[in-house]
């Protein structure tokens, strides 16, 4: 029989990107569904939750006094001919693009990377310079932390939606993927869909899927979007506010209050998604912008970086006052896209709207 691996009183701030926050009671990781049942049933007195990279997490200054499942699974399976991969859940996500571009499979160039293991990708759709997972993913495989049971899930179940899945949203916290079913295209030209990208490629029109690769790091690196321990900007959790999706009329409200119009996007659906960054640069805060021992990357406005040692409490309330300074500007409220795991109600409701202790 497999058996979970437990690590006691395990101390969570070294294990997220941000450095911040308290120990878990306990962690699980855990190769196989065998090993993963296993755990539920051992702890069955203790609040659960997903762990995975920890570059999406905010931690309460409390820690999370229950058990936090990792995976370790690190299958990867391709079949050639039809450019399919099925992928545990332990995978290095910016390790899957690697070899999905040595393999000559286009779908995952844009996406280079970005931090995390391979089943926290469905979770938040994550998405970058025009590409985002929930187009190439065939379906995943799922335990459910209340009964146990496994599912399998096409993507149309999925609930995919911008940075959003049921995963995130509907059934937050009900699910621990394991294993991903993708479908890329072998043999395919690049996606050079991002503003960035074009004019990189202006002068080549047909660059190599590495190429692309190459230049998406690139952008990465001059925004502090590539986790670099010897990057001053590197304790974050990257992104930390979506971008909007508004009306139309709440977009050109948004344009008469600036006195010119924000970088924007159509959504298939009539709305228009707007620049968070610009948002908040124009509200007054600049990059560099601190606030004690947190502040604003020097790099991107987006990312809230933890210069010291600062609490979760410091960070919430400087998004807080990055929030706030957006919506008394411009009416618009940014949304927080990492997770926070260990807090209250009372102490995320303002930010993130109700959470039933996470």
């Amino acid at each position: 029989m497999t058996r979970p691996e437990y690590i006691e009183q395990a101390p969570l701030a070294a294990r997220t990107t941000l450095g911040i926050g308290g120990p878990a009671h306990r962690i699980a990781r855990v190769a196989d569904g065998e090993a993963l049942q296993a755990a539920l049933e051992e702890n069955r007195d203790r609040p659960v939750a997903v762990l995975g990279s920890g570059s999406n997490l905010i931690v309460s200054d409390r820690g999370y006094d229950g058990l936090l499942l990792q995976s370790t699974d690190l299958t990867r399976d391709y079949d050639p001919a039809s450019g399919e991969l099925q992928v545990g859940a332990g995978v290095d996500f910016d390790d899957l693009v690697r070899f999905s571009i040595d393999e000559n499979l286009a779908g995952l160039e844009c996406l280079s990377g970005i931090p995390g293991l391979c089943g926290a990708a469905p979770v938040q759709n994550i998405g970058a310079y025009g590409q985002e997972i929930a187009t190439v993913i065939v379906g995943l495989q799922a335990t459910d932390l209340h009964s146990g049971q496994r599912r399998e899930f096409s993507a149309a179940e999925c609930g995919f939606a911008y940075r959003a899945s049921r995963f995130k949203h509907a059934e937050a916290g009900r699910w621990m993927i394991t294993r991903l079913h993708l479908r890329l295209r072998p043999g395919a030209a690049p996606t050079l869909a991002y503003r960035e990208l074009t004019a990189a490629f202006a002068d080549n029109p047909s660059p190599s899927l590495d190429a692309v690769r190459n230049e998406v790091l690139r952008l990465r690196r001059g925004k502090s979007m590539v986790y670099d321990p010897s990057d001053p900007n590197h304790r974050s959790a990257g992104s930390f506010f979506t971008n909007p999706v508004v009306s139309a009329d709440e977009a050109e409200q948004v344009s008469v209050r600036a006195g010119t119009p924000p970088p924007s996007w159509p959504t298939d659906d009539g709305a228009v998604k707007l620049a968070a960054a610009w948002l908040i640069e124009n509200a007054g805060l600049a990059k560099g912008h601190r606030s004690g021992p947190v502040g604003l990357s020097s790099n991107h406005v987006l990312a809230l970086v933890n210069h010291g040692q600062a609490r979760a409490s410091d960070l919430l309330a400087f998004a807080t006052e990055v929030r706030d300074r957006v919506r008394d500007r411009f009416g618009i409220t940014l949304c927080p896209e990492p997770v926070p795991l260990g807090f209250t109600d009372d102490e995320v409701a303002d930010l993130w709207g109700p959470q039933s202790e996470l």
